[in-house]
């Protein structure tokens, strides 16, 4: 996804390092893993070795950007593959990346990602398809007569790129500013405490039930009713032998 441009490439950055100019290295001098061929070619037509060195930073997101990100189409791949795939790129060039990608999804190999080598990776899981694909491209450089001068470079190389794509794959962590409910004490356990000023708000108790299932408040509630209408109907007695004697 084009999302993860920045991230792939600080990630990349990080493996490519500063300065190099290896005569074992075919690629030749390089500066941040530019080539000294691609900065002529997208930034400075005439530029010496001297011009490489003191390359800026966006010049060094440009020539990724062009020459690997947008070549695999990288901002089409799915989360995690469009690491995988660029940093096979950077390391070994497009043409080769695409193809081995081709390969683990069992599309053609003609070196070019288009909607059909799309359709099959997405058809696929894609942890299924970085671990395939970094194991094609250990295995591939693993034949190179260079292994034996760089091979434990590249080993670890790979090693972070699956790491870090399989990362990149999974779903999106939860943020951290993500608040969760935490249950409420069990009120009911009296040897559990709870800190002062976070004790959960709890509803007034119901007055407990005596031995004939009715709550307390309840019966002395009806036992003076029944006091009152006593005391009115004996009232009433009392009125009507009064009105008698006059």
């Amino acid at each position: 996804m084009d999302r993860n441009f920045v991230r792939a490439l600080a990630l990349v950055l990080k493996s490519e390092g500063g300065w190099s100019d290896n005569p074992a290295d075919p690629g030749g001098a390089t500066m941040k893993g530019v080539t000294l061929a691609n900065f002529r070619r997208y930034v400075k037509a005439d530029a010496t070795k001297a011009d490489l060195k003191k390359i800026g930073d966006d010049q060094v997101a440009t020539v990724y950007r062009r020459f690997y990100w947008d070549a695999v189409l990288g901002a089409e791949l799915p989360d995690g593959v469009d690491y995988a795939v660029f940093d096979f790129a950077v390391n070994s060039g497009p043409g080769r990346a695409a193809k081995y990608l081709q390969a683990v999804v069992g599309a053609l190999q003609d070196g070019r990602i288009g909607p059909a080598t799309l359709a099959a990776v997405r058809a696929r899981p894609a942890g299924v398809v970085i671990d395939q694909l970094c194991d094609a491209r250990l295995a591939f450089l693993q034949r190179l007569p260079t292994w034996a001068t760089f091979g434990r470079g590249w080993s670890d190389r790979i090693k972070s790129v699956r790491a870090h794509a399989l990362l990149m794959s999974s779903p999106a962590a939860v943020p951290a500013t993500a608040q969760f409910a935490k249950p409420a004490p069990d009120v009911t356990r009296s040897n559990d405490t709870v800190p002062a000023g976070n004790a959960p708000a709890v509803e007034p108790a119901s007055p407990a039930p005596d031995k004939s299932g009715m709550p307390m408040a309840a019966k002395a509630g009806g036992i003076i009713a029944a006091c009152l209408f006593v005391i009115l109907a004996a009232w009433r007695h009392v009125a009507v032998a009064l009105e008698g004697m006059f």
